[in-house]
């Protein structure tokens, strides 16, 4: 049984059970996640990717659909008996998913015995690191794509099976293909260049980052009149809700005569990867597409604004001092960040054009770029969460 519910947690799981099928023909697969999975033959209750929402409020003001997801899972468990229950990211739904599958075998079914698994590890260590002891009880195996997790694990709680299997992202692209990209030090031509925009893969993250990013592009445009830019969305129904934004700037532009004249980016759903091949700078959301970029080695502006009250109580809870994960692996700043209220459309634009037009910083990051990017495994990560998976069997 397999849980993801967002569209990067979708691929992930798809990966994994191809993996696991190759390794193990007969196994079946049930679980809820989104049209990846589908097509990889996993059995879904339903789309669990339809439901993906971020932060305290989002999550408050979904809580009675979310419990009613839970529970229809948790049923489906009991009926089905799985072998091995496997979350994939996802983590505040996973692991209380997982830790009720637990409870529920240690005294109501004590003859179903169930092997209970997180690929993609919570962020304990930037958050609520409690947590961690809870995972210790109550999880047989926690895969991790990022090298650094294992050890800050092994000092927490020792007795909790980790493996660092490498991040997928490897074989997706080809490493080859990123180097090549981070290797490409030249600077952009002044004439054309290029900016991709990535505000994220949720509604509620869309809502919240778009204006801002849509109108940061605007005051780029100003001082680059020749600048391309292209905006890369998961599907089609997040893209409405950016084209309601693009027409509001139009709007705005005509009521007010403001001169420079606003021009749209071209939207693209989905192939995310020839985007990053051809960006010389990004604008984007903090969280997994932090990577891909860095993995092109694109020089990125990374944001994240979200509710007052989340924010209030994140800061709260929050003891790393970024939310971009490049920043976090290298120890330092390689992506300017903005964060709730320092992510203005000045303070972003001003932080892109410095990316296009110093050259030296470019090349510099472009560096911290590639030793993050090598410390990232060897090619065959869902392979090797497979194998780590089927050993627990043996």
């Amino acid at each position: 049984m397999l849980i993801a519910g967002e569209a990067s947690g979708d691929l992930l799981a798809a990966e994994l059970v191809s993996a696991l099928r190759a390794q193990s023909p007969d196994a079946k697969f049930i679980g809820a996640g989104g049209a990846k999975m589908s097509a990889a033959g996993v059995e879904l209750a339903f789309d669990m990717t339809k439901h993906a929402v971020v932060g305290f409020t989002d999550v408050l003001k979904n809580y009675f659909k979310f419990q009613r997801l839970f529970n229809q899972l948790r049923a489906l468990a009991i009926e089905r008996k799985p072998d091995a229950v496997i979350g994939v990211d996802y983590g505040g739904f996973n692991l209380h998913f997982g830790r009720t599958i637990k409870e529920l075998t240690r005294y109501d079914y004590s003859d179903w015995n169930p092997k209970i698994i997180q690929f993609v590890s919570p962020q304990v260590w930037a958050s609520r690191p409690g947590r961690a002891d809870s995972l210790a009880r109550n999880y047989d195996l926690l895969l991790s794509i990022f090298p650094f997790e294992k050890k800050w694990y092994a000092k927490r709680v020792p007795n909790l099976k980790v493996e660092f299997v490498g991040h997928p992202m490897i074989d997706r692209v080809g490493r080859s293909r990123g180097n090549e990209a981070q290797t490409k030090s030249e600077p952009p031509h002044v004439g054309s260049y290029k900016i991709l925009l990535l505000p994220g893969s949720r509604k509620s993250e869309l809502q919240k980052h778009s204006w801002v990013i849509l109108s940061a592009l605007k005051l780029i445009q100003e001082k680059l009149p020749n600048l391309k830019a292209k905006m890369v969305l998961p599907n089609e129904e997040l893209a409405k809700t950016v084209s309601i934004e693009l027409e509001l700037i139009e709007k705005l532009d005509s009521a007010f005569n403001s001169g420079q004249v606003f021009r749209k980016p071209e939207i693209q759903i989905g192939n995310l990867p020839d985007a990053l091949a051809q960006a010389d700078v990004a604008i984007a959301s903090t969280g997994t597409v932090t990577m891909e970029c860095a993995f092109f080695g694109v020089p990125t502006v990374t944001l994240y604004k979200t509710s007052w009250l989340t924010y209030e109580i994140g800061k709260r809870l929050v003891t790393v001092n970024s939310l971009t994960m490049p920043n976090l692996m290298a120890g330092e700043e390689v992506y300017p960040e903005f964060i709730q209220d320092a992510a203005t459309p000045e303070n972003i634009s001003r932080a892109a054009l410095e990316l296009l037009q110093n050259e030296p910083r470019r090349i510099k990051i472009k560096s911290q770029l590639e030793k993050i990017v090598s410390s990232l495994g060897e090619p065959g990560a869902a392979n090797r969460a497979a194998a780590a998976i089927l050993s627990l069997f043996k």
